[in-house]
């Protein structure tokens, strides 16, 4: 049998068991967390567009939503993976193409093309288009993100991000593979959701003692908010490939910072506001390094698919 009658095979085969819908919505390109809290009206509009995927062909069932985002590298195998399970579960999923509506392929070691507000709005705007969608139960959608998209996942409930965007749209969970956690708003008021996050003890892109303290804050601030740590695990730890380094990708073990009411990232130097690509770079030479390592844990990446299976199905399944 011949490659292209596979893929045509392949093609009536996926489409028979999946029903695939592009869903596309306005968005805009804020830089900051502040232009989105001080700004929104004014930024720049942007067409954003992502793949809606059933669990089955049937058209007159409303399903649960996991929304996914990808991280700097964009989409990857091992978060089709992820997609992939929760589709068996019978959730439906939506993969948010952030960076190819952007004409992107990575942000890794600049972090300024697709920014994590850029996403956030794109998140929000993608929620109100599904929440119309007569085969999605807007009362149970999940969000889930990888590195960036852990951020996205992360920060998304903010609340002045939240109420500067106006949305009454509530998530159920939020899972966080990898976040950034070292800036801190100064002001701890956030959705409440459950949420979780999935992080290496060896990771130093995103590194796991941040997003511990992290889990004291919120914890003592009264919400649902969790870490679980994977022992001799690296960034991307549920990726099947091997360790390597990332030369020009930042690491930000040394970084701590914080969150103004107004949205501005201060830097760790003279609390100087990073709200500009290049205030960023500026502000990101006072602590962070280059060249985290990154790659799979076998025992880590089994582990996080059945953790997120399950707390998916707790959450969006009530199982």
């Amino acid at each position: 049998m011949n490659k292209l009658l596979v893929l045509i095979l392949f093609f009536i085969i996926s489409n028979l068991i999946f029903s695939q819908e592009k869903i596309t919505f306005s968005s805009a390109n804020p830089f900051s967390f502040r232009d989105i809290i001080k700004d929104l009206d004014n930024q720049t509009t942007q067409q954003v567009s992502g793949i809606l995927t059933l669990p089955n062909n049937k058209n007159n069932e409303k399903f649960p939503l996991i929304i996914g985002v990808a991280g700097s590298l964009d989409w990857g195998e091992h978060h089709h993976k992820y997609l992939d399970k929760y589709r068996d579960m019978g959730i439906a999923t939506f993969q948010l193409n952030s960076f190819e509506s952007r004409g992107i392929t990575s942000t890794v070691g600049t972090q300024t093309e697709v920014t994590t507000a850029m996403i956030i709005l794109d998140v929000y705007k993608a929620f109100e288009a599904l929440s119309n969608h007569p085969n999605i139960n807007k009362d149970k959608v999940a969000l889930t993100g990888w590195s960036l998209g852990g951020a996205v996942t992360l920060f998304s409930g903010w609340a002045p991000i939240k109420n500067a965007i106006n949305t009454n749209l509530n998530f159920s969970a939020k899972l966080a593979f990898y976040p950034p956690c070292f800036a801190i708003p100064n002001n701890i008021d956030f959705e409440s959701v459950p949420t979780h996050i999935l992080i290496g003890e060896l990771d130093t892109w995103t590194p796991s003692l941040a997003c511990e303290e992290l889990e004291i804050i919120m914890q003592e601030n009264g919400y649902d908010f969790n870490v679980t740590v994977y022992k001799d695990s690296y960034h991307s730890f549920d990726r099947d490939s091997d360790i390597s380094i990332m030369k020009n990708a930042y690491s930000f073990s040394d970084c701590r910072l914080k969150i103004r009411d107004d949205g501005a990232v201060l830097m760790n130097f003279l609390n100087i506001p990073m709200t500009t690509p290049f205030l960023q770079k500026i502000g990101l030479s006072f602590c962070a390094e280059r060249g985290p390592k990154i790659g799979g844990n076998k025992i880590s990446r089994d582990a996080s698919f059945i953790f997120a299976q399950d707390f998916m199905s707790k959450h969006l399944l009530n199982k």
